[in-house]
This record gives C-alpha cells, sequence and structure tokens, in this order.
C-alpha cells in the first residue's frame, strides 16, 4: 500500500449549516466513489472554507458518514481578494494500491478552480 492525497472542493448557495453539510456529504460521496475508498483507507481530512462560511463544521458532515475515526480538521482558507466565494475545500490522505489513479473531485461552481482535471469538467 501506498499513501496518496487527493483534493477537493464544492460551493453551497448560502451560509446555511445544513448547505454546508449537505455538500460536504456529497463531496465526501464523490470522493470515496470516484477513488473505491472506505473510511478506514483514509489517514486524514483537511477541510478549509471561504470567510464566508462559518454555519457548521465540515467535518460533522464527514464523522456522520462513518469518518468518526479519522483525524479532521476545519481551518479557514486565505481570503484573497476576487477569490470564489462560499467554497469549501478538502484535502485527503489515504491508502491505496501503488497503482491507484487518484481522482479529485471539483463540484458545482468549484469546477472552476480545477479546470484542467478531468473530474472537474
Amino acid at each position: 500500500m501506498r499513501l496518496f492525497a487527493l483534493r477537493g472542493a464544492t460551493t453551497v448557495a448560502a451560509n446555511e449549516a445544513d448547505q454546508i453539510l449537505a455538500a460536504t456529504t456529497e463531496l465526501m460521496e464523490a470522493i470515496v466513489a470516484q477513488n473505491g475508498l472506505t473510511p478506514d483507507d483514509v489517514v486524514s481530512c483537511i477541510f478549509t472554507v471561504t470567510d464566508d462560511l462559518d454555519a457548521a463544521f465540515p467535518a460533522t458532515a464527514a464523522r456522520l458518514m462513518g469518518f468518526e475515526k479519522v483525524p479532521l480538521l476545519c481551518a479557514r482558507e486565505i481570503p484573497v481578494p476576487g477569490s470564489l466565494p462560499r467554497v469549501i475545500r478538502v484535502l485527503l490522505h489515504f491508502y491505496a494500491e501503488p497503482d491507484h489513479e487518484t481522482r479529485h473531485v471539483y463540484l458545482h461552481e468549484a469546477r472552476v478552480l480545477r479546470t484542467d482535471l478531468e473530474s472537474a469538467q
């Protein structure tokens, strides 16, 4: 097994707890599905949110999905002027077979952050 890292991001329409939790769940479900992962494969997740999101911790959604034994951290994204608003990002570390092809996942408006990736198309 080899240690990998992948990135993902999504957006929400408003700073509301239910939207943050639903969007994080959707993002994590897509990451797990596209990479063939289970919570047991995951070493850690670092979530960041833009300054305009503070209604809920994205890690709460991950815990509710079965990631309660995975170290999870939430932090603020750097508030760069003109950057995309209402974004939830994740950096996820996991173990997989050495030949695993990592699929980064960018959903909704966050697709513009990584148009170079197939999963962001």
